[in-house]
């Protein structure tokens, strides 16, 4: 009797779990959760690429595997020679790959895109990363800062350390030309050029040897 109620409470046992199991829709569970992600990646013995994360999810389907980033993204790209390069930012992410290998990064929320070396910050709202391609690209507005001006438009493509970035439909920006030390700020849109001298108006001249001022008609 004891051992048939030890048996019958390991089955029950058993089966309550396995009703447990039953309730999880393990589309929307993930497989692993792991906090404070970081990996690197390295090419010829020198670092490449490094991503941080304060949490990561891991989901699995027959066809398409996945990493959640809920809390945000940091990747930081180096150059061959090792030194810090690109940096993307974002609030989410999402890293997708695929049975037929494809392997794609998405990055949304306050996207945040800087090459170092050529000074240039763009920032939107979503960007696509083809790894195996090694290109990004974004079909969204698009705002970008560099020391030759400002560009705004909607879609960009670049190569994926954003040594190239290119907006796609640009509007309403304006570029710095640089001549000696004086700047010039160029409105694409309002630019109307130089405003032209009246006829007969006096053009005043310092002459650093005479210290006078000569007036030219």
């Amino acid at each position: 009797m004891a051992t048939a109620l030890a048996v019958a409470f390991v089955v029950y046992s058993c089966k309550g779990n396995l009703s447990e199991a039953e309730k999880l829709d393990l589309s929307v569970t993930p497989l692993q959760v792991v906090d404070s992600m970081f990996f690197i990646q390295t090419e010829n013995g020198k670092l490449k690429m490094r991503v941080e994360a304060p949490v990561m999810e891991v989901y699995d389907h027959d066809s398409l595997s996945y990493e959640l980033f809920p809390k945000g993204i940091s990747v930081y790209g180096y150059t061959e020679e090792g030194s810090l390069e690109t940096t993307i930012k974002s609030q989410k992410a999402r890293h997708d790959t695929r049975k037929d290998q494809e392997d794609k990064w998405s990055a949304f929320g306050s996207v945040v895109i800087r090459n170092i070396v050529k000074q240039e910050t763009m920032e939107t709202d979503t960007i696509y990363w083809d790894q195996k391609k090694k290109e990004i690209w974004t079909d969204c507005y698009v705002k970008m800062y560099s020391p030759a001006g400002y560009m705004q438009g909607f879609g960009m493509r670049s190569d994926d350390m954003a040594r190239n970035a290119m907006i796609q439909r640009p509007f309403n920006s304006y570029g710095v030309v640089e001549q000696d030390t004086t700047k010039v700020v160029l409105d694409s849109i309002n630019f109307i050029g130089p405003f032209p001298r009246p006829k007969g108006a006096k053009r005043a001249d310092m002459r650093k040897n005479s210290g006078k001022l000569k007036e030219n008609h």
